[in-house]
């Protein structure tokens, strides 16, 4: 076998074969797929618009061009002054002057003496606090002032959110709208992000056709691919759709060979013990390691994932260059909602590695349970669900459905409700841990 060794943290999940079943909880098959992801590199980089960036992962640092702000800045409409001035309330001052935001020449202020400004626009010279219009009343020049303020008071100063040289966001940030501002902000029109990480689909069996060929009653069509297709972009990767793969060895093989090309292969229908045996032995006969073969979830109880040797006699495809030295698989299930909770629970953290993005563990958000819902043991449940209500008053429901095959529960839901393996039944008025869609 070709290539490195994973670090010592893999150690103590030996590969198996896939003829042996290998089930983990969830949270160790999530550990697993996480340790093999650190060793993941992106793909390449390229320098690219800033209106183009956003979703991207950033290669480079973005440091502050000069201070932030770069002059003491105003936080309020009103006056500004000095805080001396009006240690005593009432208090009159002469208004020497009015400052909008980005006005070129600023007045100097000497005591007794104030300025009409507005918000963010540059403090002058002698003030020191900007008391606010609601605390003031001006007659022409006069400003009578009835709040007192202190020195600094309602004024951001120059520096104080960043200095000159200061690193704001660093290699590996996921570009998103605050990030795509803080470019704009340190003058950066271009910037140099990882390439997006191609990621191939491959859906597999004899009963399985692409959306524009009318099935047989027997047969199905193939929307596993296209809904993976939709989270992976939403990963910031590009689909790679391959053909369907039929129940037949030689045309497998060169299909998945196809895949392999690419820098991580899904194979939609899975690989699951005994399901799918064509896939199985072809994967074993590309000296395919097995890492896990199951987790304790449901949906998607049959995850697989796993990994080829880019090797001279593993190599898929004549004249492929690998770009690593092992190429990764997840054997995703066939039912569609398993497809995508198993894809979020185990396929993103992959790719995120594979864009460059700096690892992120999975969070889920709470709620309150709108319903009572009463299951069994054993399995870690994500279950279709609907957040309703607004602000604070938020609340979660279960979606009606007939199972991780129902398509249409899936569109009807915007999360999914995470029940613990070891809870039966959970009581209306509950907070429960939610998956978002």
């Amino acid at each position: 076998m070709v290539g490195f060794w994973p670090p010592a943290p893999y150690h103590r999940h030996v590969a198996v074969s896939a003829h042996l079943s290998t089930v983990f909880s969830f949270e160790e098959a999530r550990r697993v797929v996480e340790e093999h992801a650190v060793g993941l590199r992106g793909r390449g980089r390229e320098l690219i618009p800033l209106l183009d960036a956003a979703g991207r992962v950033l290669v480079e640092t973005l440091t502050a061009d000069r201070d932030f702000p770069p002059f003491p800045r105003a936080a309020r409409d009103g006056y500004a002054l000095r805080a001396a001035d009006v240690e005593k309330v009432p208090a009159s001052l002469e208004v020497i002057a009015e400052i909008k935001a980005g006005a070129p020449q600023l007045p100097e202020l000497r005591p007794g003496q104030a300025a009409a400004i507005m918000t963010g626009a540059a403090a002058p010279e002698g003030s020191d606090a900007v008391v606010m219009i609601e605390h003031a009343t001006r007659a022409d020049d006069c400003l009578q002032v009835m709040k007192t303020v202190s020195r600094g008071e309602n004024i951001v100063p120059t520096g104080s959110e960043a200095r000159r040289g200061d690193k704001l966001i660093q290699p590996g940030a996921r570009l998103g709208y605050a990030e795509i501002a803080v470019a704009a902000a340190v003058g950066r029109p271009r910037v140099l992000v990882y390439s997006k990480p191609r990621i191939a689909v491959l859906a597999t069996g004899d009963e399985v056709v692409d959306v524009d060929v009318p099935p047989s009653p027997t047969q199905i069509r193939n929307s596993n691919s296209y809904s993976l297709a939709a989270q992976i972009q939403s990963a910031g990767a590009e689909p790679i759709l391959l053909p369907i793969a039929p129940d037949e060895p030689a045309r497998l093989r060169e299909v998945l060979a196809e895949g392999f090309e690419a820098d991580l292969l899904l194979i939609a229908g899975g690989v699951s013990m005994g399901k799918y045996d064509l896939v199985e032995q072809t994967l074993s006969e590309l000296q395919a390691e097995f890492f896990f073969t199951g987790a304790l979830i449901q949906p998607g109880k049959p995850i697989v994932f796993g990994r080829i040797p880019c090797g001279a006699d593993t190599l898929i495809r004549e004249g492929a260059s690998p770009s690593a030295s092992h190429k990764y698989f997840f054997g995703l299930p066939g039912n569609p909602i398993s497809t995508m909770v198993t894809f979020e629970l185990f396929v993103r953290p992959v790719i995120d590695r594979l864009a460059g993005a700096a690892s992120r563990k999975l969070a889920f958000l709470h709620a309150k349970l709108k319903s009572a819902i009463k299951t069994k043991t054993g399995l870690k449940r994500f279950l279709p669900a609907l957040i309703s209500g607004e602000f604070e008053q938020s609340e979660v429901e279960l979606v009606k459905w007939q199972g991780s095959g129902d398509i249409a529960s899936a569109a009807r839901a915007n999360c999914f409700v995470v029940v613990p393996p070891d809870r039966e039944r959970i009581e209306a008025g509950e907070w429960v841990p939610v998956l978002l869609r």
